[in-house]
């Protein structure tokens, strides 16, 4: 029998997939309802790495009463000068309600560092607390799940310009994100440093590789409910996400944060996807598509990053 880590993904079967894990989640958010259950799901990574997009795959079948996403923005003058996990507290969830939050107290240790937010000294405040506070939030009962979504620096890229020639995606590309662009070793120094300060037993990470948004997304989802028991649980549904995308921080250092799960190298759309997989021979097949007569300009120069345009090739499926 094949190894199931090297098959060829297949996207007839990740719709199937996706939608057979939203049936999962409605079961697992009733049976959170009706026993009191409270659970934390935190969504980390580079900027782009897909954890948007994850979170409203993941949201979208559940009523938004009792599965809040919680995306907060930078603290005011009053919080700033309060306990930094004060305004985070605040947004725990009260029994029978499940809480996604869209970058958390892990900003401390990442961004805030990379662009100086914050002081050396308040920073090892927060990894001396860090163990203390999670403890304390899984000891009062609370299922805390930690998924660290990885992006590789070419498709990072990728996506930036693509949010950049995106009316209806301009609003996701903001002067950090640009900015960042140029701090990717920082950014690696700070996930590597905060990676060994905070994978505890009580609460460890998962990493997922997101170069491939539709894989990622469906190993988030396992990842938070192959972790939790409830009623109609479907076991094979509900299973352990791909040993090949996802894992423990050990698969972060591996790659030592590039990510990728697209690993082909060749040229094309076919390059997105498995050397000979039938994804790849259908986007050949559709390079004969007429081309995109939008409003965009293939060939300005990009603001976001001052590199001329990566135009995606006619075909591409993303």
């Amino acid at each position: 029998m094949a190894d199931q880590t090297t098959l060829p993904f297949d996207w007839a079967i990740s719709r199937f997939s996706l939608e057979a894990l939203q049936l999962q989640l409605v079961r697992l958010l009733a049976d959170v309802k009706s026993t009191g259950k409270r659970v934390v799901v935190l969504f980390e990574g580079r900027d782009a790495a897909g954890k948007g997009g994850t979170i409203k795959r993941m949201r979208e079948n559940l009523n938004p009463r009792d599965a809040r996403v919680v995306a907060l923005p930078k603290p005011s003058d009053r919080e700033t000068g309060e306990w930094y996990f004060q305004r985070y507290v605040d947004e725990l969830p009260t029994k029978g309600e499940i809480v996604l939050f869209d970058r958390s107290w892990y900003n401390r240790g990442v961004v805030e560092k990379v662009f100086g937010f914050c002081t050396d000294d308040q920073r090892a405040a927060f990894f001396r607390q860090l163990p203390d506070f999670e403890r304390m939030l899984v000891d009062d009962g609370i299922h805390l799940i930690k998924i660290w979504l990885n992006v590789g620096r070419a498709e990072q890229l990728r996506r930036f310009l693509s949010r950049e020639q995106d009316p209806l995606k301009q609003w996701k590309l903001s002067s950090i994100d640009v900015k960042g662009l140029a701090l990717w070793d920082d950014y690696t120094a700070a996930i590597r440093e905060t990676f060994d300060k905070s994978h505890f037993d009580h609460a460890p990470w998962t990493v997922i590789q997101s170069d491939d948004k539709r894989r990622a997304r469906i190993a988030a989802i396992q990842a938070v409910l192959s972790g939790l028991d409830y009623a109609g649980k479907d076991e094979n549904v509900a299973a352990t996400p791909d040993p090949a995308i996802a894992g423990d921080p050990t698969l972060w250092s591996a790659g030592a944060g590039r990510g990728g799960a697209r690993t082909d190298r060749g040229k094309g759309p076919d390059r997105f996807y498995p050397v000979g997989s039938r994804q790849a021979g259908r986007c050949h097949a559709r390079r004969r598509l007429p081309p995109f007569r939008g409003a965009r300009r293939p060939d300005r120069r990009s603001r976001a990053s001052g590199l001329r345009d990566l135009r995606r090739p006619h075909g591409t499926c993303l």
